[in-house]
Formats: structure tokens, C-alpha cells, sequence
């Protein structure tokens, strides 16, 4: 096996099952992990895995493929997902981790024979997954793909069965109609769960009270996403993401922390609209001091010219109110030198 693995992720996801699981998926990604550390992994899911999965993962399929946890091929690509996978593998020299023989590519992709480039693995009850060396199943498909070159896959001829050719059967009766539960009493406000998308309104509005951003608290960690995982702090919920776990980001959120833990980290921030709590290492949280005034100070352009006139009356009315309790010494000081002058001059002629 190389030091590269291309992982076919609809494969994996569906062995011993009807429709693929993304938890399944990620529990033998992360077996594989422990068992070849240090081996580079690329996960290729097909383009209708979304929406094979339980509606529950969505989210998180979701949210792995933004974070390039999972690679789906292009729309309208050849081939689909398996020709894809083969693709890359090819590429860059690497091994696959399918129980698919690719029976319709072996006469593009001879290599799947080479020892250590085909890998497979089952889940085996009271061990876990087991990883074994494979070699791909030769059939008719296999020969005549083998037969006809580096031409492209070989479409497999399927013929259909006498009941499928069949006109749909009538019904006799209309379906029975489904009783919908009637419920009066609105359901009482819990804790936030693991894994639940939005804390309750109560004890979410009393931690934002009790807890500004950059405030230290300690949790335990309940449970795991694709990016992060999710901690629990008395009656709410705390989601830490990867990336304010540790520098450089983890691969997965387990190698940070495991389930148990206790930790102590610092409130990064709130989310109102899913009333979520997003806290992080303290080193990594980057704190704004936001000091606000009291009172905003009024722009200049924004002051009305009516109450600029009204604060000169106001000045007006306070002079002349100053004035007249004012003793007469004193206005007789403040009076200008010419009306003393003249004062002066009228008594002189007065006397004479």
C-alpha cells in the first residue's frame, strides 16, 4: 500500500446496508487512520450521496464538503463517482479503499491488479473494521472491457424482468389515510442536547447575560461533528469548531479532545439567529474591546438650525437676567470710557 489512499466513499458508506451512512463512512475513515497513521487520505463520494444518507447527516455532509472532508465529482462526469475515484488514484499513484471491483474499467485501468493498490474492508461484529488486500473479481464484464481496450467503461447490459415489463397493477381500495396527532399543550423547553441545532430560549438568554465575549468557562465535551465538536456548559450547548482548537488545525476534532474531556475555554461569540455559543482556546480567540459612550455625540450636520436659534435665546434672556441683578458698581465698571468721559464733562459745566 502507498502513503496515499483514495477512499470510495459510497462504497464504504453502503457495505452491509441498504442506503450508505455517513457515520459509518466516518467510523471507517477513522479506523483505517489508527491502524495506518500517517497515511494521506481523500474521501470521493458519488453526487447523489446527499441525498441517499438519513436526512439527520445532511447538515453535516454538507458541511464536509464545504470543509473538502469529502470531494464529489463534477456534475455530468463520465463514469460517475467510481470513474472518478480511479481517476484520481491513478494520478497520484495512490491505492483504493473499495470492496468494488471496477469490473467496467479494466481495460483503462490494468494497475487495479498491481498488489497493495486494491484495499478492502467490513465491519466485523465485537472487532471493529478490518482492512485486508484485495484483488479485483474477473467476470464477463471484466473480459470484455479487457477485450475492448482504453475505449471507456464498458456498459453492463441489463435486461429486464418479465414483471417489470408488466402494466402497474390498479388499485382496488384508496390508501388508508394517516392519523395526524392532535397535541394542545405546547412541549416544555429542555436543555440543548449534543448535537441539537439551537439551544433552548431560556437558558441561552441567561448565559449571553451572565457571560460577555472573552469570558472563561468550562465544559465537557458530549459529541463530535465534521468540523468541531460540541461541549456542554450547566444547561446549554457550546460549538468548537476546529479552528479555534488548536494551531496548526487538527485533522479531526478527537485528536484535540475526546468525548469526557473536561476543558476550559473562552467565549468566542454568539449566534442569535440558531441562539448558538461558539468558544474556542483563549490563544486563538481574538477579542474586540468595544467601550461605547454613553450618549452617541450628535454630528454637526445633523444639528437643526432651529435649535441653534433656540440656545442663542436662551444666552440672551441669561444676560440680561445677569445684568439686572448685577450691582450698579459693577455695570458702571464694564461701562465703555466714552459714556464716562461725557458724564464728566456735563458736571463741570454744571458747576461753573
Amino acid at each position: 500500500m502507498g502513503r496515499h489512499v483514495v477512499v470510495d466513499g459510497s462504497n464504504i458508506a453502503t457495505e452491509g446496508r441498504n442506503a450508505p451512512s455517513l457515520a459509518q463512512l466516518s467510523e471507517a475513515i477513522d479506523s483505517f487512520m489508527e491502524e495506518y497513521p500517517g497515511v494521506k487520505i481523500t474521501v470521493v463520494v458519488d453526487a447523489t450521496f446527499g441525498h441517499r444518507i438519513h436526512k439527520k447527516e445532511v447538515k453535516e455532509f454538507e458541511a464536509a464538503i464545504d470543509n473538502n472532508e469529502l470531494v464529489a465529482p463534477p456534475a455530468g462526469a463520465v463514469g460517475r463517482g467510481d470513474a472518478f475515484v480511479l481517476s484520481i488514484a491513478k494520478k497520484v499513484g495512490a491505492s483504493v479503499l473499495s470492496n468494488d471491483s471496477y469490473q467496467e474499467f479494466h481495460g483503462q485501468h490494468e494497475w487495479l491488479f498491481d498488489e497493495g493498490r486494491l484495499i478492502g474492508g467490513k465491519p466485523v461484529p465485537n472487532v471493529g473494521w478490518v482492512f485486508v488486500n484485495r484483488v479485483p473479481v474477473r467476470g464477463a464484464v471484466s473480459r470484455r472491457a479487457q477485450r475492448d481496450g482504453k475505449n471507456g467503461p464498458v456498459a453492463v447490459e441489463r435486461k429486464p424482468s418479465k414483471a417489470a415489463s408488466q402494466p402497474m397493477p390498479v388499485p382496488k381500495s384508496p390508501p388508508p389515510k394517516v392519523a395526524t396527532p392532535k397535541t394542545s399543550a405546547k412541549p416544555k423547553a429542555d436543555a440543548a442536547k449534543p448535537g441539537k441545532e439551537k439551544n433552548d430560549l431560556l437558558p441561552f438568554l441567561s448565559f449571553v447575560e451572565k457571560h460577555k465575549v472573552g469570558s472563561r468557562v468550562k465544559g465537557v465535551v458530549e459529541s463530535y461533528s465534521s468540523h468541531g465538536a460540541f461541549v456542554r456548559i450547566g444547561e446549554v450547548i457550546g460549538y468548537w469548531p476546529m479552528r479555534l482548537m488548536a494551531s496548526p488545525q487538527p485533522r479531526r476534532p478527537r485528536d484535540a479532545a475526546s468525548i469526557g474531556d473536561k476543558v476550559e475555554l473562552v467565549v468566542a461569540g454568539f449566534t442569535p439567529s440558531r441562539r448558538g455559543i461558539d468558544i474556542g482556546v483563549a490563544d486563538l480567540v481574538k477579542v474586540k474591546a468595544e467601550l461605547k459612550p454613553a450618549t452617541k455625540p450628535v454630528p454637526a450636520k445633523s444639528v437643526k438650525k432651529s435649535s441653534v436659534k433656540k440656545v442663542a435665546v436662551a444666552k440672551k434672556v441669561a444676560v440680561k437676567a445677569v445684568k439686572k441683578s448685577a450691582p450698579a458698581k459693577v455695570l458702571a465698571k464694564k461701562a465703555p470710557a466714552k459714556k464716562i468721559a461725557k458724564k464728566a464733562l456735563v458736571k463741570k459745566a454744571a458747576k461753573k
